[in-house]
């Protein structure tokens, strides 16, 4: 059996902490369960990661890392549309990994958590990299305004996704799901 290096086992760490804090949250997920997911020990969850905060955090940027990266790749591979529908194909097929919609759910909870306690600094990193997404877009899309409307509209679809709405329910009228499902082809 070939060993794993520290920073693979490192990344599927990350990858089960992804999928733990997703369904439990901050406070509702134990490092006990992360560590018996990837199959390590709790005290070599803790060499890796001093404590659970910084376990989240490191879970939360990654999701927040993979959205501005599957963005640019979206731009690159798909010359043949908009921008704005490229990147839209694209952070559908990232939502579509309903641990990686979770997770960035309970990151916006786990920030309002964080500043009511007094905790200031959590939430500056996982605002740096949301505006990081933000700038993304308003330079792809050329403008603030289009760009809000792009975000404002990935938010809702977050939110519908998230509460489980059938794509045929009402509450997607509006959206013009049927162009972007065509692009995503």
């Amino acid at each position: 059996m070939v060993r794993m290096s520290a920073e693979e086992r490192r990344e599927s760490v990350i990858r089960a902490a992804i999928s733990e804090f997703a369904l439990g949250g901050y406070h509702g997920t134990s490092t006990e369960a992360i560590a018996k997911r990837v199959g390590v020990s709790q005290p070599y969850l803790f060499r890796l990661f001093k404590n659970k905060r910084e376990l989240f955090l490191a879970a939360a940027l990654r999701c927040l890392e993979e959205t501005p990266r599957a963005l640019a790749d979206a731009l690159e591979v798909r010359p043949d549309v908009t921008p704005k529908e490229a990147m839209a194909a694209a952070y559908m097929g990232l939502i579509d990994d309903r641990e990686q919609l979770l997770m960035q759910m309970q990151t916006y909870v786990a920030v309002a958590s964080a500043e009511a306690e007094g905790d200031h600094a959590f939430g500056e990193a996982i605002r740096a990299g949301w505006a990081e997404i933000w700038d993304h877009a308003r330079v792809a899309l050329g403008g603030t305004r289009d760009t809000a409307d792009f975000v404002g509209c990935g938010m809702l679809i977050n939110v519908l996704v998230a509460l489980g709405f059938p794509r045929d329910h009402r509450v997607w009228s509006g959206l013009d799901m049927a162009e972007l499902d065509a692009v995503r082809r």
